[in-house]
């Protein structure tokens, strides 16, 4: 038993040392600022290679994610119903339920939803 506990504790030494000493000898020293910069056929780039992000879209994510995940934890409530208190279900259901038309009335008030300026 101990010889095992051993032999596993050797291998992770050895694995950390390995990797560790793989991260320190694959690091490179230099950074060719040719190299980092988009290439354009040799030329300097003419603008930045970065786009500007539209912080719509993000939050059109965000609002998108929140609701996936309210799916997914109405979706169980469902079946649960069958083996549940019919009362508790209910007022459970009904406060979640009225948590997500809070938040989305929320939205809605400060013109999250809206897609133009």
């Amino acid at each position: 038993m101990f010889s095992i506990i051993f032999i596993a504790l050797l291998i992770l030494l050895i694995t950390t040392i390995v990797m560790f000493l793989a991260s320190i000898l694959s690091k490179k020293a230099l950074i060719d600022r040719e190299k980092s910069s988009p290439f354009e056929c040799g030329f300097d780039p003419k603008s930045s290679s970065r786009l500007p992000f539209s912080l719509r879209f993000f939050l059109i994510t965000i609002i998108f994610l929140i609701f996936d995940v309210e799916i997914a934890l109405i979706l169980p409530m469902i079946i649960i119903m069958k083996y549940s208190n019919i009362m508790i279900w209910t007022i459970t259901s009904i406060i979640f339920i009225l948590i997500l038309l809070i938040g989305l009335y929320h939205e809605w008030n400060q013109g999250m939803l809206n897609w133009s300026n």
